[in-house]
């Protein structure tokens, strides 16, 4: 019988997490994700501990601090989160010989660009969540050569709070939504970040040749969000559930703590090239949220 190998998963109540808690992994692979209370990401000797424990194989970093607004005046907060815990985990996984993969975000770009972004493209967040997160992917690139930054947006899934749950709960009780029109992205299934983070996880476990560095996934296609917005209106009413009428706004006419991305569209094609992994179309995974969601409701 193999040996097991160990993955250790931060962030295991997340969107992400727990989606890579429930995918379909190898027999022998033996996931591991620790409560913030059993592991803190913020003390190295916390994370030597968990290392000295258990021969991980690989680190999945999903977790994250995600409080966008509030982050522009939480800094340390945010920074500990998004940059300090990264950096703890780079220097513990090269000294233990194994790859890292951290999830980062669309954020660390303004949003200024015309079409796709491409992992080369020049950063400059406009907030204190993207830059803390940027802060992350640089710790973890020169902090461990094996690794993988990965960058998504616009995350999406039947856990958690999310922009499509909030618009079913919006609109049991009101009739029409207003929402930004001008912000453009690629809405993205957390169980489709799972699986690629799965491959890639797998793939380095595997070959200590595997590609490294900055890579994109979300799902393909791209919309706003009173274009997402209309996509679940219209799956939901097609299943009989809640929906409502989307009135396009402008960003201005909804002014946050943080400043948000205009363009938020990424580029998937070195991801595709390197790992094989084909992003499905964005709106055949919002249907498969919205279906898995009306079937929970119907079913309680």
């Amino acid at each position: 019988m193999a040996d097991p190998v160990h993955i250790l998963i931060t962030g295991g109540a997340g969107q992400v997490g727990l989606e890579l808690l429930a995918a379909d992994w190898p027999a022998d692979v033996v996931l591991h994700a620790p409560t913030r209370a059993e592991l803190d990401l913020g003390d190295i000797v916390s994370v030597r501990a968990a290392f000295d424990a258990t021969p991980f194989a690989a680190v999945i970093n999903s977790g994250a601090y995600t409080a966008v607004d509030k982050a522009e005046t939480d800094v340390a907060a945010a920074f500990a989160a998004n940059a300090m815990g990264p950096a703890i985990l780079a220097e513990v996984t090269r000294a233990a010989g194994v790859p890292l993969i951290q999830v980062s975000t669309d954020y660390v770009f303004d949003g200024s660009k015309a079409g796709a972004y491409v992992e080369g493209d020049p950063v400059a967040p406009l907030g204190v969540y993207g830059a803390s997160k940027l802060a992350g992917e640089l710790a973890v690139r020169t902090g461990n050569p094996r690794s993988v930054v990965l960058r998504t947006a616009w995350v999406l899934s039947v856990h958690r709070a999310n922009f499509l749950k909030t618009m079913l709960r919006l609109a049991a009780d009101r009739p029409q939504m207003r929402v930004v029109g001008d912000q453009t992205g690629c809405p993205t299934s957390a169980r489709d970040i799972a699986a690629t983070l799965k491959t890639i996880a797998l793939r380095m476990i595997a070959d200590a040749e595997a590609p490294t560095g900055v890579y994109h996934f979300v799902n393909a296609g791209e919309t706003t969000w009173a274009g997402l917005a209309g996509e679940i209106y219209a799956l939901s009413a097609a299943a009989g559930g809640p929906s409502a009428t989307v009135e396009a706004i402008t960003t201005a006419d909804y002014p946050t703590p943080a400043r948000r991305p205009g363009n938020s569209v990424l580029s998937t094609a070195a991801l595709t090239r390197d790992y094989g992994i084909a992003p499905r179309p964005w709106q055949a995974a919002v249907a498969e949220i919205v279906t898995q969601l009306h079937a929970e409701r119907t079913a309680a």
